[in-house]
């Protein structure tokens, strides 16, 4: 596999999808926080709803101070579509303290210390310091730990092994923006069951390139 070629193929393709949550509170707002805040909304929950919730979210919440002002009910009840909506208001409660606490309320940019944060792991550290702070990072998600795999790039476990392998090969020019370019090719294009295999822009790059894909299996029906 060729992942100059790769990239350069999925950069072309991310500009005819719809820009991932994240990216877009980054480009509208440009405000660490609130890319944060998205960032921890939107695990396990799909970015249309993580959208809607923000968009409520952010009427009432701008800053850290914002979020004290709330109590962990009335966040719940902001944010209840989006999966584990009670663990996460928990988190969003604990957030301003924490900061205040440890980092002077203001948003670290390291990993060590954002996964410090309450609700807020190595793939969430990972693509706030990316998206953020625009800063080298590799947050791997189920999109990039599977896209990563099909294609045979690496031969890892689960989205901590991916990180740690693709931290040793992946081109350090190609780490700010490889997760956003994967996640959108795995939501539009490359999708956990039933991968479009058959009109893949890379599928010769690609591992499973022989394997018959659904379309196939029934067109020689």
């Amino acid at each position: 596999m060729n992942i100059d070629t790769v990239y350069k193929v999925l950069e072309a393709r991310f500009q005819t999808y719809k820009t991932p949550v994240v990216d877009f509170i980054e480009a509208q707002t440009k405000d660490p926080f609130k890319v944060l805040v998205a960032t921890i909304l939107s695990a396990r929950t799909k970015d249309e709803t993580t959208t809607e919730t923000v968009n409520i979210l952010f009427q009432k919440v701008n800053t850290p101070d914002d979020l004290e002002q709330l109590t962990e009910a009335e966040l719940d009840k902001m944010i209840f579509k989006v999966g584990f909506h009670h663990t996460k208001a928990k988190h969003l409660k604990q957030l301003p303290v924490v900061l205040r606490e440890k980092f002077n309320g203001i948003i670290p940019d390291e990993i060590d210390d954002l996964i410090q944060l309450p609700g807020v792991g190595r793939k969430t550290a990972n693509l706030v310091r990316v998206i953020a702070f625009k800063k080298p990072g590799i947050c791997v998600d189920v999109h990039v730990h599977r896209i990563s795999n099909r294609l045979g790039y690496v031969k890892t476990k689960n989205p901590f092994e991916t990180e740690m392998a693709l931290r040793k090969i992946l081109p350090g020019k190609y780490w700010l923006c490889i997760n956003s370019y994967m996640v959108a090719f795995g939501q539009n294009h490359c999708t956990p069951l039933n991968p479009y295999c058959d009109t893949c822009p890379i599928y010769e790059e690609c591992d499973r390139v022989g394997v018959k894909t659904k379309f196939e299996v029934r067109s020689a029906k």
